[in-house]
């Protein structure tokens, strides 16, 4: 991680995440649906939060950055897995960086943070999406040297279709204890 001493306005310091971040980390990724105009799509809670990143089963972890004694920034990530490649992967969900702290090298921080624990941890890749009319956000990633794949789109199953493929399931012999 990098760390400074607190006492130094403009470093940028990056901690794991902790319980006691799970509220502010809520908030910050309000704020992030709200920036991306998908507000109408967040309908989580702090509590699913808090059981997901620190609960029996955690299912992702997050980095918090810090600038000036203040949170001001996160990246909320998980492992994947190529099964081309017989490696694992990271997969970055969410970075965030609040307005007023961004063009500061926060948002690079937190993906120089990323790749350098996925070479710790031997993961082939680094990989997140980026909204097609998210400009700004290409364009800093491109000029990490992130390549955006033209061919390849995401697919996505959620609520009422998402139960529907489930009952199909049904009728199928299935060995595993779900």
């Amino acid at each position: 991680m990098t760390e400074t001493r607190q006492d130094e306005p403009d470093k940028i310091i990056l901690r794991a995440a902790t319980p006691a971040d799970v509220g502010l980390l809520f908030e910050m990724i309000r704020l992030l649906a709200e920036y991306e105009n998908l507000s109408h799509l967040f309908t989580g809670s702090v509590e699913e939060l808090q059981q997901h990143l620190f609960g029996e089963y955690p299912y992702a972890e997050a980095i918090i950055a810090e600038c000036e004694n203040k949170a001001v920034g996160f990246a909320l990530f998980f492992h994947n897995y190529s099964t081309f490649l017989t490696k694992p992967g990271i997969y970055l969900e969410d970075l965030f960086v609040l307005p007023e702290y961004r063009r500061r090298g926060i948002g690079k921080a937190l993906l120089s943070y990323l790749a350098r624990l996925a070479v710790v941890r031997g993961c082939a890749r680094l990989e997140w999406s980026v909204l097609d009319w998210n400009s700004p956000a290409i364009a800093f990633y491109q000029s990490l040297g992130a390549s955006i794949l033209p061919d390849w789109r995401i697919c996505r199953l959620t609520g009422a279709k998402l139960n529907h493929l489930a009952k199909i399931s049904e009728k199928y012999y299935c060995q595993s204890t779900l």
